[in-house]
């Protein structure tokens, strides 16, 4: 069980509250509300009720209903594989985890179905995964068979000793030639199903990028993260101006085809957790992405 004490009489309705401190969906904070896994002093409120000073917020804990998932026989591109490491270039369009309304076809079924060993760290609805990219971002991602390499490859991660590099055009002409994007990412406060760049609830979030090759109006370019934060690329280049060509949620730009952002994870590189070496892959564009890039090459 969780307690909040509201500190000021902000006479904000308690839905809206709870979603900012604690990044849930707001149909999950009313369903919980409903069904009275939060209290306000130890009584039920709805959705709309107006918080006022020492108000004391209890959230008892709630599991969402998930369905079971299943292997699935899917055709995995396996980049390396060894006892503690899968390396796997994650193709267009297939969400790497089941969730709510979402159980199959994931890349965790996919997984499942190839190997009956996989970390259970992150829980039965994402066995293996150690780190995650959006189901229309292609390229490169590591997966662990057992605990012993997830915890180490998970601090890896954590502590930013991991190589991850990754391709991307984006509109417009970017003048610089390297630069660096330090701006904190949180949920937007308009649609909570977007990030943005906020102040409000965010995370330190830093990107570092060198255009490769400019283009009539766009630019192709390199990005390296130093943190991992959701949609951290998407949100960052939008936020200055350059958003991702052909992404469906964030710039607001025509898209050209309904293949997904161009956006490409090619160079993963991070130390093996048993012979601690240092190991470096690559992956090529895909085609959705180079389709859309010989357009641009051909104008």
């Amino acid at each position: 069980m969780q307690e909040i004490i509201v500190n000021e009489n902000n006479n904000t309705r308690i839905d809206i509250y709870l979603i900012e401190k604690l990044n849930f969906s707001r149909s999950k904070i009313q369903k919980m509300l409903k069904e009275n896994y939060i209290m306000v002093n130890n009584e039920n409120v709805k959705n709309s009720y107006l918080l006022k000073a020492n108000d004391i917020i209890t959230i008892n804990n709630y599991v969402e209903e998930l369905p079971n998932i299943s292997p699935e026989n899917m055709d995995l591109d396996i980049v390396y594989e060894d006892d503690d490491v899968i390396v796997i270039n994650k193709a267009n369009g297939i969400v790497v985890h089941p969730a709510v309304g979402n159980s199959s076809h994931t890349l965790v079924n996919g997984l499942m179905f190839h190997s009956k060993k996989l970390s259970d760290i992150n829980g039965e609805f994402r066995p293996g995964i150690v780190h995650r990219i959006d189901a229309f971002t292609t390229g490169l991602l590591m997966v662990a068979k057992n605990n012993f390499a997830h915890e180490f490859l998970a601090k890896q991660l954590e502590e930013k000793k991991t190589v991850r590099k990754y391709i991307a055009l984006v509109w417009g002409i970017i003048e610089t030639d390297t630069g660096t994007i330090d701006a904190p990412i949180g949920r937007d406060k308009k649609d909570r199903k977007k990030m943005a760049v906020t102040d409000q609830n965010s995370k330190k979030a830093i990107t570092h990028f060198k255009v490769l090759k400019r283009y009539h109006n766009a630019s192709l370019i390199e990005l390296q993260l130093e943190t991992g934060r959701t949609h951290q690329i998407r949100v960052h280049m939008n936020y200055i101006n350059h958003p991702v060509v052909n992404d469906p949620v964030y710039g607001k730009r025509k898209l050209l085809d309904e293949s997904g952002q161009c956006l490409h994870a090619k160079i993963l590189g991070f130390v093996h957790p048993r012979t601690l070496k240092y190991m470096e892959f690559e992956s090529d564009l895909p085609e959705c992405f180079q389709n859309i890039l010989n357009k641009f090459i051909d104008n």
